[in-house]
């Protein structure tokens, strides 16, 4: 497989001596995802508080406006893929991933900080616009950096495992949000947090950022980068121009594959607790307390998916994921609208149906782009398929329900999805196994 890259024949990391700093790779890489879902969480999980407290009009549409303000940070994200991509594959990974990670915890610690709007009026949702700008543009080279990093810090036979660990931080950080939410709002109550409580949450963003910082500042760059600058010469990564042409192929298997990943992983968990909460009528508690017991269980079989991945490949369990959501999307729905338990059980099987591709990410999308423009590739292909499809999901899930007065639109929105994602995979190469230092796309060409 290998022979027909000139920089196939350079080695691999060994995994046996490479085990404590994969061990630092993997948390360094971990914590920055969990503080970008940590946002996300607190966010989703508060968006009720939030339109209360920073927008004018009345409840729904103060809702809605949360809602697409929260999708505004993901049309930015492009431009953070533009900016920190290339500069990832110029400057090294590490390098880029302790400023975003700064950026990202910085700006969820000063949405806590805006005052109400009754106070400034629309300087409230307008700085709350331009954090989230903010946030969108670190998240943009955030991502695919971490995933990049971790991607080439793992030994080719257990990618799939240690890559597993990147989600795992993103439910963390999602979990952690949700909970402290959750926690607060028992312990306060609904008139607390609207009026101060639900800003305790996005105070703990500094801390988290700064032990990501640290834990970042403490590696070396990955040792793939590292063999790729010497092999050439430190030149200069391709422009974005030169960069589509040469590699629009993975550029247009990743974009297509996220188009689904990402509309139901804002679905699932940054829509569901407004949708079981204004949809379906659950409690405020209730509506919070159903994902995160959903993505607790998550995390538990993270690991063992990610790990069956190095066995079966990633083609496989992709496959499965799509097609088991493609199916079993609106009777899961149906069996959530049945009252507190159906939605617990609902969202578990969706939760389990979609967990074969969140474990698998870091392990597939770096490994379709050769080490030179990894970074690049990865981050505005996946940056510029999220912030059309991913951020805009729960606003409009939302907006087809009040048109059409139908409560399975987010769900047949999700099958259609799903239905895009297996078109791409028809397309995209196995990358379990390959070496970092392969080009699976031109491999394949050759072969």
């Amino acid at each position: 497989m290998n022979a027909t890259s000139p920089a196939a024949a350079m080695p691999p990391p060994t995994p046996a001596a490479e085990d404590a700093t994969l061990r630092r790779a993997i948390a360094a890489s971990a914590m920055g995802n969990a503080t970008e879902w940590f946002d996300y969480g607190i966010y989703a999980y508060g968006v009720t508080y939030i339109s209360a407290a920073l927008f004018p009009g009345a409840t729904e549409e103060a809702i809605l406006f949360a809602l697409a303000t929260f999708a505004i940070s993901f049309l930015v994200r492009p431009l953070g893929g533009l900016f920190w991509g290339p500069l990832g594959d110029r400057l090294g990974r590490k390098s880029v991933l302790a400023l975003t990670i700064l950026l990202m915890s910085g700006a969820t610690l000063c949405v806590g900080l805006i005052p109400d709007h009754a106070v400034i009026g629309f300087w409230a949702p307008g700085l709350l616009i331009l954090l989230r700008m903010v946030q969108g543009f670190s998240t943009g080279g955030e991502y695919g950096g971490a995933a990049t990093f971790m991607a080439e810090y793992a030994p080719d036979d257990r990618r799939g495992f240690y890559g597993s660990f990147l989600e795992f931080g993103t439910l963390a950080g999602f979990s952690l949000g949700a909970s402290l939410m959750l926690g607060f709002s028992l312990m306060l109550g609904d008139q607390v947090m609207h009026a101060w409580g639900w800003r305790i949450p996005f105070l703990v963003a500094a801390p988290m950022g700064l032990i990501g910082m640290y834990l970042r500042s403490k590696m070396e760059d990955t040792p793939v980068f590292r063999a790729a600058a010497m092999a050439d010469d430190h030149a200069p990564p391709p422009r974005l121009g030169p960069l589509l042409r040469a590699h629009w192929r993975p550029v247009l298997v990743v974009g297509g594959l996220v188009v689904a990943l990402n509309v139901v992983n804002y679905t699932l968990l940054s829509y569901m607790p407004t949708y079981l909460q204004r949809r379906i009528g659950l409690s405020p508690d209730e509506a919070l307390i159903v994902p995160i017991i959903g993505m607790l269980l998550m995390m538990l079989f993270l690991p063992l998916a990610g790990a069956l991945s190095d066995r079966i490949g990633r083609r496989p369990m992709w496959r499965i994921s799509l097609v088991g959501l493609l199916v079993g999307a609106v009777p899961l729905y149906m069996l959530m609208a049945t009252g507190l338990w159906g939605a617990i059980a609902g969202f578990v099987l969706l939760g389990l149906l979609y967990v074969p591709q969140l474990a698998t990410i870091s392990a597939t999308f770096p490994a379709l782009f050769p080490t030179r423009i990894r970074f690049a590739g990865f981050a505005i292909a996946y940056n510029i398929s999220t912030s059309i499809f991913g951020g805009t999901a729960p606003a409009i899930g939302s907006g087809l329900i009040s048109l059409t007065g139908n409560e399975l639109m987010p769900a047949l929105y999700m099958m259609l999805a799903c239905a895009v994602g297996l078109f791409a995979l028809r397309f995209m190469p196995e990358t379990a196994g390959r070496s970092m230092y392969d080009d699976p796309f031109a491999t394949e060409k050759q072969a």
